[in-house]
């Protein structure tokens, strides 16, 4: 079932899990959460046509009795996808508490976390004209602000953190597509995405890394107009001191890096690459990293989150 709330929603990944006693098996398990108008409700919905069973707004106390009617259902409930919203401190509570059940049952757990800025939540705000659950007698940028605060623990533990500030609701639904459309899950999924220091840095980023120690493009009359796509670009790019060698380094580091996600679990992985205006350098970086990624067997997606945008 999906819940019709605007912001509730969900998403997740995974396959059957190993089973626990005699006839049963315990499904997968994903829970959504995140800053309200974030777009819960637009994942949770794509989550459910990938053939999901979605529960939109279950109590957190109850989260470990659905996994166990999913371990009894004799393999039809696989794959179970729980939308969580957080709105009181016994509210969360309870969340931490299921959650600390489910590791001791040795459950497969996913928690992916929405996010936006606080620009983008106002303006979302206001043009459905409705309160902040949490702005009480305040403004919507005081309900933003305490639940930020109340969830900022739930997003840095979550395993990946979508932001949704600069995407409709079919960009959305796209990245959803992009991250769990595929029937077996990868060990390691990347994105590596592009963009520009003048527009600021990703706010779901996990590593960031500054190619503004390439010279630019910019600055070539011939190349300006054109984009890291562009081979001519991305040879002038590569052609330059330490360009090469920084993407060698960088991609050992990064094999030390996946080796140590694997190992603590952690499935999904953003990579920001950056320069001045997204444009050249970052582009030109993001493509040829993207490219090594995918032949250490790393399923990756490439995003130029600020291409076009001068």
């Amino acid at each position: 079932m999906t819940g019709t709330e605007r912001d509730g929603a969900q998403v997740s990944t995974g396959t059957t899990a190993d089973a626990t006693g005699e006839g049963t098996a315990i499904p997968e398990l994903v829970i959504i959460s995140g800053m309200s108008g974030a777009g819960r409700s637009t994942a949770a919905k794509c989550l459910e046509d990938l053939g999901w069973f979605v529960v939109d707004n279950l109590p957190p106390a109850l989260i470990p009795t659905m996994v166990d009617l999913g371990a009894r259902s004799q393999g039809n409930v696989a794959r179970i996808a729980v939308v969580v919203d957080v709105r009181g401190r016994r509210f969360f509570d309870n969340l931490r508490e299921s959650l600390a059940d489910l590791a001791a049952k040795k459950v497969k757990r996913r928690v992916i976390f929405l996010e936006a800025s606080d620009d983008a939540l106002v303006r979302r705000f206001e043009s459905v004209r409705r309160p902040h659950p949490l702005q009480g007698s305040g403004r919507i940028v005081d309900g933003i602000a305490a639940e930020r605060d109340l969830l900022r623990e739930l997003r840095g533990d979550a395993d990946l953190v979508i932001d949704t500030s600069s995407l409709n609701v079919h960009e959305l639904r796209a990245k959803m597509d992009a991250q769990f459309a595929g029937e077996e899950e990868p060990e390691l999924r990347a994105t590596v995405m592009s963009f520009g220091y003048k527009y600021g840095l990703p706010v779901d980023a996990d590593l960031v890394v500054d190619c503004r120690f390439l010279p630019n493009p910019h600055w070539v009359p011939e190349l300006r107009p054109f984009t890291g796509l562009n081979e001519e670009v991305s040879g002038y790019v590569f052609n330059q001191p330490g360009a090469k060698e920084f993407l060698d380094r960088y991609t050992e580091l990064l094999q030390l890096i996946a080796a140590g996600y694997r190992r603590e679990g952690k499935r999904y992985v953003t990579i920001a690459v950056g320069c001045t205006g997204g444009k050249h350098r970052s582009v030109a970086m993001s493509e040829k990293l993207a490219h090594r990624l995918v032949s250490e067997g790393v399923e990756t997606v490439v995003v130029h989150r600020d291409m076009g945008r001068e």
